[in-house]
């Protein structure tokens, strides 16, 4: 068929006209922030139609302008301030002036951001906490009153913990975040996070509380990667300034000292990583509101600032994001009840009960139930290292006071569960149950429609794995272990940037890989660490977060930052391997981990992502003009002893042939470009000759379906993607998990999480394959967009968006009688170069197209 009559129809209708407004403006990467300390904060915007020719940005404060850039012509719409150093505790207004392609001003937008410490120098509170005791179990809880003497024009907080917090000003909770502050190396680097609360400060007396939870800071729960013995491992402390501008222009700092009072609260022992327990008969009614009398509490102590480094917490915080009600899975009696949410999530429950006082609920959170009935936590306890049955895993303990209706939910814990157990020693009336599903709150920026189920509910299980496991750093899982995984945070990335706008929480993980890594190069396996994982699991596989997180978000967003922050952790990283393995063969690695049954050489793939970072860095260095550093010949170095030692160049093979080694050297660019239709048509043979199954590990689930719908092979990628039969996610799908599981048989004897990211790349490849979007490395944040869909025939439609720096990204198919109908939407200031099945090249500018045909291939 003559490809004039494959081609149906092909129209594309280009937006025109001037734009009417810059939309979405961002300041380092949030909209409009409170409390950063970024000395040249990034400046963004989208458009609302057109394209940009030229802008310029002003800066002022209510005093005047600090900043014109002037009338640049460039079509970028992200920028760095220059201007006069930023003052600590002002509130910064920006506005963006943009030209269309024709030299036609747009209507100036305006934002805000506000700084905040801008320096550990403008501190004025002390450290302050209640006890040296580390063992001492119960959360404390502190106060203080203040006197607002005169009219109030606005009214911060700035709040740094070593541990986990929830603020009260008048008796009122203050913000919706969970789990703040954010992990940490905690002896290398605190967050502090600001609230405006001009609101909640009242005129005379007002009343400030206090609460603090251990969360990773005082592990008092013991498992295997022994937390408890952090160096860092102290009591909760706190330091706090609210800073008081008045009507008249004076300030007033209220801050922590002598002046508070502390005593025990109610929480009688609080763990991130097993449960809560709460004893509601030793609550304080009023204690943190203005009347109530704080005679018997004593007076706090000072303590020692976890480090010297205590930085604004610029990014997406945790929140409770889903509510689910749990509906009765099997009533043992009145004492035992096991409830399920049919959805498997991170986060907390939350009970309503009546009760006799004194009566002891627990509330035990499992992913699986036994035949019995009951919750099964056999998958997830298996590293929990218990002195005593006083800290049940995953459980939380309620005492009830017996006034009437009691509410209970932990404030200073999060699990993964599906299921809740709640039993008592007493009768009781439950009144109801439900769960809250909580992950640090990234925006969505992705949305995947198709005609097949499978790939339907595989995406959102993907998602609801993804979300399940971001806590303000990537971790493997959010039960057993919440460890920040490296290997399976780097594998997922690219899923997790289609589907979230996820680059605040990266750039934080980044700077934890900077705190964690030894001056000669070396990471550890889990980031943040305590010590563990510097000896195990920590080869190139694995730590190549360092690298190749930075990349891809660059590729994502176009902003050099992440480059220009990481460039001297990869160079030292990559030169210590290079010193270890001169030969180019690097033995040192983790592998592709719990694979179906073919188990690829270590050497292998640790080689292969040895070459990858040498090949990042080499291009970042470009990127960044670093004169001197030049790693393309070391990226040669690698791939020639790479092919040497593993490729037959008469057949196009790999070692064994199995399917992690065949598409690992397709996907990372290692086989010669005269034979990568050899080395493709080998892979495909092998996987037709594994039944059309999958036999990977975690490295090789990045690989394998990239490698064939890359190279020719697309609608056998499409038939791994969608197979419902073991091993498969879909065969997860049709046995009714809603999250991704940690190995590939359901009834695994170990590595049995039901809901960890590793296998979670399937996520990506449909943006990437099926919905043929892909940033330009020559025009990153999707300035330029590569368009290659790969339509298949038994698929009745496929759409996808992404919402890139510049705007929403649309792809869709769809097939008919007659073949098929495409759809593209190009963002305001961006371009597209598109491939069509059988069709030629073409180049879009931004605006909506629609094309058709008749051939696949």
């Amino acid at each position: 068929m003559s490809l004039r009559t494959c081609i149906v129809l092909a129209i594309g209708v280009a937006l025109t006209g001037a734009a009417d407004a810059q939309t979405n403006l961002q300041c380092e990467h949030l909209i409009a922030p409170l409390g950063i300390d970024a000395p040249h904060p990034r400046l963004s915007w989208q458009l609302d139609k057109g394209d940009q020719s030229a802008y310029s940005i002003t800066v002022r404060t209510d005093q005047g302008a600090v900043w014109y850039s002037g009338k640049i012509a460039s079509g970028a719409q992200l920028i760095s301030y220059e201007g006069s150093p930023l003052r600590p505790f002002t509130k910064y207004y920006w506005t963006v002036q943009a030209w269309d392609k024709n030299g036609r001003p747009q209507t100036i937008s305006t934002s805000t951001f506000e700084t905040g410490m801008m320096g550990e120098s403008h501190w004025k509170g002390n450290w302050i906490t209640d006890s040296r005791n580390i063992a001492l179990k119960p959360a404390g809880l502190f106060r203080r009153t203040f006197n607002a003497a005169k009219p109030i024009k606005e009214a911060r907080a700035y709040i740094a913990v070593a541990g986990l917090y929830q603020l009260y000003i008048n008796g009122h909770r203050i913000g919706d975040h969970a789990l703040d502050p954010m992990y940490t190396r905690f002896d290398r680097r605190n967050l502090y996070v600001t609230y405006d609360v001009t609101r909640d400060i009242v005129d005379g007396k007002n009343a400030i509380g206090v609460e603090l939870g251990n969360g990773w800071y005082n592990l008092q729960s013991t498992a295997v990667w022994y937390f408890d013995k952090a160096p860092w491992r102290a009591r909760p402390s706190f330091d706090m300034d609210l800073r008081l501008t008045y009507t008249d222009g004076s300030v007033e700092t209220i801050s922590t000292g002598k002046e508070w009072r502390t005593t025990l609260g109610p929480r009688i022992f609080n763990s991130i990583y097993t449960g809560e327990h709460y004893d509601a008969n030793k609550e304080i009614p009023g204690w943190n509101e203005i009347s109530y009398a704080d005679t018997a509490w004593r007076e706090p102590e000072y303590a020692d600032a976890p480090s010297r480094n205590i930085v604004s917490e610029a990014m997406v915080p945790i929140r409770r994001e889903d509510t689910l009600n749990a509906e009765v899975s099997k009533r043992f009696s009145d004492t035992d009840v096991v409830f399920d949410l049919h959805r498997n999530i991170a986060g907390v429950s939350e009970i309503t009960l009546n009760a006799e006082k004194g009566t002891t609920i627990t509330l035990t959170h499992g992913e699986r139930i036994y035949p019995t009935g009951h919750v099964d936590q056999s998958n997830i306890n298996v590293h929990y290292r218990p002195h005593d049955n006083t800290d049940p895993f995953q459980t939380d303990i309620y005492i009830c006071k017996g006034t009437g209706r009691e509410t209970f939910s932990p404030a200073f814990n999060y699990k993964g569960f599906q299921y809740v157990e709640v039993k008592s020693d007493k009768p009781i009336r439950i009144e109801g149950l439900k769960a809250y599903f909580m992950h640090s709150d990234v925006p969505r920026a992705g949305k995947i429609a198709t005609s097949d189920s499978i790939l339907q509910k595989v995406w959102a299980a993907t998602n609801n794995s993804y979300l399940s496991n971001l806590f303000g750093y990537p971790t493997d899982c959010p039960q057993r272990e919440k460890n920040g995984w490296t290997g399976d945070a780097h594998t997922a990335v690219e899923t997790g940037l289609y589907s979230f706008d996820g680059i605040t929480v990266y750039e934080k993980w980044l700077a934890d890989h900077r705190d964690e890594q030894q001056p000669n190069g070396v990471l550890p396996s889990i980031i943040p660490s305590d010590g563990w994982g510097y000896e195990w699991g920590n080869g190139p596989d694995w730590t190549s977060s360092v690298a190749i997180i930075p990349w891809t978000v660059y590729l994502f967003y176009g902003d050099t930052t992440i480059l220009s922050q990481n460039y001297d952790a990869i160079k030292r990283y990559v030169d210590h391997i290079a010193t270890l393995f001169p030969d180019g063969i690097c033995t040192w690695g983790l592998g592709d981990w719990i694979p179906v049954k073919s188990q690829t050489p270590v050497p292998f793939t640790s080689t292969a992502f040895y070459y990858t970072d040498a090949k990042i860095l080499a291009d970042i260095s470009k990127i960044l003009r670093r004169k001197g550093d030049n790693y393309d010949s070391l990226a040669t170095h690698i791939k020639d002893a790479f092919n040497k030692k593993w490729l037959d160049p008469a057949t196009g093979n790999y070692d064994q042939g199995f399917q992690t080694e065949l598409s690992t050297a397709l996907y990372r660019g290692l086989v010669p470009n005269s034979l990568i239709a050899k080395t493709a048509a080998k892979l495909a043979d092998r996987v037709n000759a594994d039944s059309v199954k999958l036999d990977v590990g975690l490295l090789g689930t990045k690989t394998i379906l990239n490698a064939l719908s890359e190279n020719g092979y697309p609608v056998l990628a499409y038939r791994l993607a969608s197979a419902t039969t073991e091993p498969s996610w879909g065969y997860w799908i049709v046995n009714g998990l809603t999250t991704l599981q940690e190995n590939w048989p359901m009834e695994a004897k170990t590595d049995i999480s039901r809901n960890h990211i590793m296998f979670g790349e399937i996520g990506a490849w449909m943006y990437k394959a099926l919905g043929g979007i892909r940033p330009d490395p020559t025009m990153p944040g999707f300035k330029r967009i590569l368009l290659e869909p790969h339509i298949i025939q038994t698929v009745k439609n496929f759409s996808c968006e992404h919402d890139c720096p510049y705007g929403p990204i649309k792809s869709s198919w769809t097939n008919n009688a007659d073949g098929w109908e495409y759809d593209a939407t190009i963002p305001p200031g961006a371009e597209a170069i598109l491939k069509l099945p059988n069709q030629p090249e073409r180049r879009l500018a931004s605006g909506t197209y629609h094309f058709a045909g008749t051939e696949y291939r």
